[in-house]
């Protein structure tokens, strides 16, 4: 059961970067064509509810990064969940080079952006290079195939869970605003409910769902991205072995679709929307764009290369089976696609219309030169038998 939802997982999640491929490119042709000022006109339109006591009335574009990507991180919550239980992730093993990976090539990016952005009006952007793209970074190792070991491809979707578990945590602790402290109260109420459902042996969806969407709504009143319910509602969700599918299982397969194969490419369209203009190329070398470019192509290989070299050596973990040097750098600069989230962080980041153009390009184009790295690297590599 275990490694056959993992195959679900790895194939949903490669097949959707060529459909994420395809909505990257349509936003770009509408943002720089006659269509742009009419596809803005449609993401800032407001559509909910409003009354004195609820407030749901939001744009269109509000609609799509606090609501559909909140079920985008139930996902990850579900993933992360089940590596940690019964996955790759299960033993200290197992999870300790995925892991120290993870934090090397999230801290090391940081960094090198916060070096170029000290004291500068960009420097809250520190968080952009963190993320890894994990259906574009699997979507690229899936193309190269069989001709790298099938380990490799195990660590990296287990890197990029522990990377999107990070890039969660520094949301909700670093991107969140004034925190209102009887909303966030209200949500871990209904949080306390869903874990006691869980103790009770509760294993309809429905009693975790529905009582979500309330969570949902008190943590985006909160101050707290409302994203981050997502993840909460995944905490709760039950688990169990045997032969039958646990409710964790059934949700994350339910899932796995709709948000690979339209959540995730919807916010591809609606937010890469990158409109061309004399002196962008520019951009890319201010604080900001070289800042966000080298923490991706350089920060990424050189944080996960680092930590596994030091895990390896000080005998903490080995190599994944028949991998090689070559192998891990090269699975750096994949991981080195932060795409989705890296965009995510931005808007969480800046509000300035300039800064987030410029992030945006110098996200698309540190991207795009760590998977051609990567995988010219990883298809000239041999496997070490």
């Amino acid at each position: 059961m275990i490694y056959a939802t993992f195959r679900r997982f790895f194939k949903a999640t490669s097949d959707s970067g060529g459909i994420l491929l395809i909505c990257v490119l349509a936003s770009l042709v509408i943002a720089n064509s006659s269509l742009g000022s009419s596809f803005e006109t449609l993401l800032t339109t407001k559509l909910g509810y409003h009354s004195d006591n609820i407030h749901l009335h939001y744009p269109v574009l509000l609609w799509i990064n606090d609501g559909l990507m909140a079920i985008f991180f139930l996902l990850v919550g579900l993933e992360i969940k089940r590596e940690l239980l019964e996955g790759e992730l299960s033993s200290p093993k197992k999870a300790l080079l995925p892991i120290l990976c993870a934090t090397g090539g999230a801290v090391v990016p940081a960094m090198i952006y916060a070096a170029f952005n000290y004291s500068q009006s960009t420097a809250s952007g520190w968080g952009i290079p963190m993320a890894t793209d994990i259906a574009f970074a699997l979507a690229v190792i899936n193309v190269i195939g069989r001709k790298i070991p099938a380990a490799l491809k195990v660590f990296l979707a287990a890197l990029a869970i522990v990377d999107d578990l990070l890039a969660i945590l520094v949301i909700a602790f670093f991107y969140s605003s004034a925190i209102q402290l009887d909303h966030l109260l209200y949500a871990g109420c209904v949080f306390v409910l869903l874990l006691v459902f869980n103790k009770l042996g509760i294993r309809k969806l429905a009693f975790y769902l529905i009582p979500g969407l309330f969570i949902w709504y008190f943590i985006h009143h909160s101050g707290i991205h409302a994203t981050i319910a997502g993840v909460l509602t995944a905490i709760a969700i039950p688990t169990g072995k045997g032969k039958e599918a646990s409710p964790l299982v059934k949700l994350e397969h339910i899932l796995n679709k709709p948000v690979n194969y339209l959540i995730i490419p919807v916010f591809a369209l609606c937010n890469t929307n990158i409109k061309f203009e004399a002196g962008m190329l520019d951009g890319l070398f201010t604080p900001l764009g070289f800042g966000i470019v080298t923490g991706l192509v350089l920060g990424k290989p050189v944080g996960i290369l680092l930590t596994s070299w030091l895990a390896v050596k000080t005998k903490l973990s080995e190599l994944p089976t028949e991998a090689n040097w070559k192998h891990i750098t090269g699975v750096g600069f994949l991981a080195g696609i932060g795409f989705t989230m890296s965009i995510f962080i931005t808007l969480l980041s800046f509000e300035e219309g300039a800064m987030i153009s410029i992030s945006k390009f110098a996200i698309l184009t540190g991207s795009l030169i760590a998977a051609a790295v990567g995988y010219f690297m990883l298809t000239g590599t041999k496997t070490q038998k």
